[in-house]
């Protein structure tokens, strides 16, 4: 009878074993919970949680691009949004941009939507201008993220910079638009997807301007993750005519660490249920299947690529 106990024993820890050895632990790192990169972070985790076995999965908030990388670069996370731009200086170890050492871990899964940088202003703080932001209360973002790395290549590309502000905040959506509500900001630079739900809350509290930025400035910026674009007609109330601003794609970054097969799941998952994503968020409409592999700045993990491959995208 103690022979049969000591084998049932050896077998119920052989088998909690097994099954220890078969969680695949996913962490997706997002952002602020009022950007966009959170909800579609959610959404990405529940196809991951019911589409690849035994995987256990969760949703980090975090202060976006640039916490993510290197979270990610610590093993911290396996797969996370980040802008293109922060995720080539994470690449290169730019130190201006908050990154002392090359970040060599990083592997992509792929490009995703496009950020459009919209700077808000109240309507009655007569600013229509960049060079009307000279002498006014602004947010640019919270410190070292991607968006605060964005308003410096933008303001750099206009002559300017965060002295020609009589007070410069960095602050995420949902407090920037906040402080606007209650007349404490005149205005605040955001990189987010278009329909932000911080920017409709705003704009349906008070009147705004979306303040242009002309393509012969984009032209000065020098980074070709950089590109014009526009903020269409509509997206935000009152907001009655395309906004000329600037576009740069959001990747999915994961490490090398992530196993080929993980990788391989955590890209086919996301291109192949695409619906998920944009009932999700409206900015979702913006990924596709073939986008997916241009423009990146490091290289692909090589599961992610193994995909790829199979779909045709890819030699």
């Amino acid at each position: 009878m103690k022979v049969i106990k000591h084998c049932l024993l050896g077998a119920t820890l052989a088998l909690s074993v097994t099954a220890t050895q078969a969680t695949e632990f996913i962490n997706v790192l997002t952002g602020g919970t009022s950007g966009v990169y959170y909800p579609l972070g959610v959404a990405i985790s529940q196809l991951y949680g019911k589409q690849i076995p035994d995987a256990k999965v969760q949703v980090q908030a975090t202060r976006a691009s640039v916490e993510n990388l290197t979270l990610l670069q610590r093993g911290r996370g396996e797969i996370g949004f980040a802008l293109a731009d922060s995720v080539g200086d994470a690449w290169n170890g730019v130190e201006e941009a908050g990154f002392k050492a090359p970040l060599k871990k990083l592997r992509a899964v792929g490009s995703t939507y496009s950020n459009y940088i919209q700077i808000v202003a109240r309507a009655d703080s007569g600013i229509t201008s960049l060079e009307d932001l000279k002498g006014k209360r602004i947010s640019v973002g919270a410190p070292r993220s991607g968006t605060e790395l964005n308003a410096r290549a933008i303001f750099k590309a206009a002559g300017m910079n965060y002295d020609d502000f009589s007070r410069t905040e960095y602050l995420p959506f949902g407090e920037s638009v906040e402080l606007m509500k209650n007349r404490q900001l005149d205005a605040t630079l955001q990189s987010a997807g278009l329909g932000m739900a911080a920017f409709r809350d705003l704009a349906s509290h008070a009147p705004v301007i979306f303040v242009p930025i002309t393509a012969e400035l984009v032209a000065n910026i020098d980074n070709d993750a950089y590109r014009p674009s526009m903020i269409p007609a509509g997206t935000y109330t009152g907001q009655n005519s395309d906004v000329p601003t600037v576009a740069i794609s959001n990747l999915l970054i994961t490490h090398e660490k992530v196993s080929d097969e993980t990788a391989y799941q955590m890209a086919k998952q996301v291109y192949e249920n695409l619906p998920a994503l944009r009932n999700a968020h409206s900015a979702a409409e913006g990924i596709t299947a073939e986008g997916a592999v241009q423009g990146l700045p490091l290289p692909l993990h090589p599961g992610a690529e193994r995909y790829y491959k199979e779909k045709g995208l890819l030699n």
